[in-house]
């Protein structure tokens, strides 16, 4: 993320930190951050109606991160909160700077500081911004 709010101040630690994650040129190092029994949802348009969804376990999550177009996109907070061992977040997809989709994310972190349950969802036909 290129927000200059650090990990530590955010209102949703653990994703902000993820999302950084993602956009950097390491994006694989998420894959530490998995608990062991972690499963996902990651559901997104591609436009005309149209959806990609990635689910199960760390080799759907695998397979989003192989799929991904590295370096092109990052993730900007518009909103976040945690609640107990639940973190939401509201954030844009931009590409070159511009905006692209609104996404939100909803993450459950173990007692071990691992990264549980993931849903995510974007969508290039609402702007939160």
């Amino acid at each position: 993320m290129t927000e200059t709010t650090t990990a530590a101040a955010a209102p949703a630690p653990f994703l902000t930190a993820w999302f950084e994650i993602l956009d950097s040129d390491t994006p694989n190092r998420i894959l530490d951050l998995i608990s062991d029994d972690f499963s996902l949802s990651i559901l997104f348009s591609t436009g005309d109606g149209n959806a990609a969804d990635f689910a199960g376990d760390r080799a759907a999550l695998v397979g989003y991160l192989e799929q991904r177009e590295r370096g092109t996109r990052t993730h900007h907070l518009l909103s976040a909160t945690t609640l107990g061992q639940d973190e939401l977040f509201l954030g844009e997809v931009r590409r070159a700077g511009e905006p692209e989709a609104s996404f939100v994310a909803a993450g459950r972190v173990d007692e071990k500081n691992r990264l549980q349950r993931l849903l995510i969802g974007r969508s290039s036909e609402i702007r939160f911004a």
